[in-house]
């Protein structure tokens, strides 16, 4: 059977997927979810772990050169904070709140998390392999004139919409490497201004994140010593990612919130190519199992990660294939296909994916601000249709991961705030 006719006949067969090609707002419940003890996990909670105790090494080297993380000793985290009225507003049900990394220091977003651990193991591998470091030493070291003489031979590539590029670039400038950016035609300028001004070469691109991403690989190979940051299949940025359910663990216990089967944890997370969603998920689950439940939110003209799901295509799931544009106001979320490495881990883990209208992004930006006093990125905000329109227990607590917009220009938030669709 050729594409087109699969295409036709998913369509035909499936009212949600036909919704989905219309551009309509859909809630997608996933038919494949597994109960945690039937589903597999193949990466290990070891690998987690050692994704955590590689932060903690670093956390020297942060704290020296981003000044901004002297007051969390160089490690990188977000608040979890009640957004009462917001909620009010949205009569959510249980307990609302947002996990703001949307403010993580040096980087602004989500990224900081997995963009900043894959060029961290990176430096580290290279350090180790010439007896640069040993495992016992204080990372301060790697703040030397000397380490970025050595990183200064090497060079770390990746193709971006914006967010994983700026914290590719800004922890790879910070090491020493040379720093190349790949942006895609939905990249904001002032994603791009800010990194050439960290010493990054950006690379702008009129087609669009998978262009970017497959030009980025294609140059990075042609040089043995340039490393390609691969968000559709890295392995590293998913367990960058899967830290943060660790941390989201210690911040509930610390403010005596209870997770388990009768106080359910609900996470709304925004997804482009799907890395960080993925990975805050996997990990989400493995320490709350069956007492959590994950959603996914994505724009209705790029909702790649839900057509890969749903259509069983993975990342051979393209959303021109379904009649949409691709095109979205949601910059961080503008992928037309999904990452391979998540799609398929996410089939018997993740909960469901709603679907939102560019125009909700800026109602719902406005609302957190007037209500919240809060800014994030229209991006970020595509997760409080998940609050909306879902149904939950009473005694749920409910989290909306902000993944970005600490970074944004004031003129450019006033523009966020006064745009109507």
């Amino acid at each position: 059977m050729d594409k087109l006719t699969l295409l036709n006949n998913l369509m035909d067969r499936n009212s949600t997927i036909s919704d989905i090609s219309h551009g309509k707002e859909v809630f997608w419940e996933n038919p494949e979810k597994l109960p945690v003890s039937e589903a597999p996990f193949p990466i290990s909670d070891s690998e987690i772990t050692a994704a955590e105790e590689r932060f903690t090494r670093f956390a020297p080297f942060i704290e020296r050169v981003f000044p901004e993380t002297e007051s969390t000793h160089g490690i990188i985290e977000s608040e979890l904070v009640p957004i009462p009225n917001m909620q009010k507003v949205l009569c959510a049900k249980g307990k609302l709140y947002l996990k703001m990394d949307s403010h993580l220091a040096v980087a602004g977003s989500v990224k900081a998390r997995g963009g900043f651990y894959e060029v961290l193991k990176h430096a580290e591998d290279l350090a180790l392999a010439n007896n640069k470091i040993s495992l016992t030493d204080n990372y301060e070291k790697f703040d030397t004139d000397e380490m970025r003489r050595f990183f200064s031979q090497y060079t770390v590539q990746v193709g971006s919409t914006g967010n994983l590029g700026m914290s590719i670039g800004i922890m790879s400038a910070a090491l020493g490497f040379r720093a190349i950016v790949h942006m895609s035609s939905d990249a904001k300028a002032w994603k791009k201004n800010l990194l050439r001004q960290r010493g990054v070469k950006v690379i702008e691109y009129t087609e669009d994140y998978s262009k970017a991403v497959e030009e980025g690989r294609r140059r990075s190979a042609l040089d043995p010593k340039s490393y390609f940051v691969d968000d559709e299949k890295s392995v590293d940025l998913f367990l960058g990612y899967a830290v943060a359910a660790r941390r989201l663990k210690t911040t509930l216990r610390e403010k005596g919130i209870t997770v388990d089967r009768k106080y359910p944890l609900v996470v709304y997370i925004p997804a482009g190519v799907g890395g960080a969603p993925g990975g805050i998920t996997y990990g989400l689950t493995r320490i709350f199992g069956d007492s959590v439940k994950c959603y996914f939110a994505e724009p209705v003209n790029c909702p790649s990660v839900l057509l890969g799901i749903a259509t069983g295509m993975f990342e051979k799931a393209n959303v021109r294939d379904f009649g949409l544009s691709g095109k979205t106001h949601a910059d961080g979320l503008a992928c037309a296909s999904p990452s391979s490495l998540v799609t398929r881990l996410m089939l018997p883990i993740v909960s469901g994916v709603f679907t939102v209208s560019d125009a909700k992004l800026y109602d719902y930006l406005r609302l957190l601000y007037s209500t919240e006093g809060i800014e994030i990125e229209p991006s970020s905000c595509a997760a409080f249709i998940g609050v909306e329109k879902n149904t939950v227990p009473e005694n749920a607590t409910q989290i909306v991961w902000a993944t970005g917009g600490s970074m944004i220009p004031e003129k450019i938030k006033k523009e966020y705030l006064e745009t109507y669709l």
